[in-house]
């Protein structure tokens, strides 16, 4: 017992922390081989070093001990070699990461575009200023955005009640955003002919037709109620608050995240 108290006293702190990272090293070549034909041959080779190992500390032969220290950077260096499926799958592993947090940033991007839509959505909705706000997705609108003013600004609420706001010459026709960016304004959108909605005002006519064709997203505040929709599919979801708003376009909006240009928005 006093020798055991008398080397635990000899040990610092860094000598747990190597004694760690070692056990960290073989940890992830375990890991690593797990359910691999390697996993074998990384045992035997672990195995066949510490013995090796020992037998140098032990044993009073110069020369072996001396053979020993030369073969491990040999064994070192023969590691990348015989374990190369394996470091490969890590590495892949690492890339497997790196697109995790890129796909981190896209969620990020897109939530921001969607807050500010749904903060100008509300707004204007409060002071009952109409408003046609198209998203694209996978379907280009580069016909209907060729019919208006081109923006080319980042998705902010105040530019989207500037935009609408009934004293201004971009108000009175659709804003479309692609890709995180306002591409254009006073864009003249194609109105159904379903007779479901024909008793409806032109924009709500309008954000179905268009998406009677497209997979687009379109949300609507009514300049006579202040009521919000949204359109996709050729179908109108009428009268929903801010918070629907904002479900249903990170919903939809989500699954677009392996198209487009949202990283570089970022």
């Amino acid at each position: 017992m006093p020798d055991v108290l008398w080397v635990l006293s000899h040990v610092a702190w860094y000598d747990v922390v190597d004694i760690l990272l070692v056990t960290t090293v073989f940890y992830l070549l375990f890991t690593l081989a797990q359910g691999t034909q390697a996993v074998q041959l990384l045992r035997g080779m672990v195995l066949v070093i510490l013995a090796l190992f020992l037998m140098s500390q032990v044993l009073p032969f110069r020369g072996f001990s001396w053979l020993i220290r030369s073969a491990l950077p040999a064994l070192l260096i023969a590691i990348p070699v015989i374990f190369q499926p394996e470091l490969r799958r890590a590495l892949e592993r690492l890339g497997r990461t790196g697109r995790l947090l890129a796909r981190r940033q896209l969620e990020e991007a897109v939530e921001r575009v969607v807050n500010e839509v749904v903060r100008a959505a509300g707004r204007l909705s409060s002071v009952h200023h109409g408003a046609l706000i198209v998203l694209e997705r996978e379907t280009g609108l580069q016909d209907f955005v060729d019919t208006g003013v081109a923006i080319n600004a980042d998705v902010k609420t105040e530019l989207l009640q500037t935009i609408f706001h009934p004293n201004t010459a971009l108000h009175d026709k659709a804003t479309i955003i692609r890709d995180g960016r306002i591409v254009a304004a006073s864009c003249m959108l194609p109105a159904t002919d379903n007779p479901e909605y024909r008793g409806m005002g032109t924009r709500h006519r309008a954000a179905v037709g268009l998406t009677e064709g497209s997979d687009a997203l379109v949300v609507v505040v009514s300049e006579e109620t202040g009521a919000i929709s949204i359109a996709h599919n050729g179908r109108l979801m009428r009268r929903i608050d801010a918070s629907r708003l904002r479900q249903v376009l990170l919903a939809f909006l989500e699954h677009r995240l392996g198209g487009g240009d949202w990283t570089e928005r970022v």
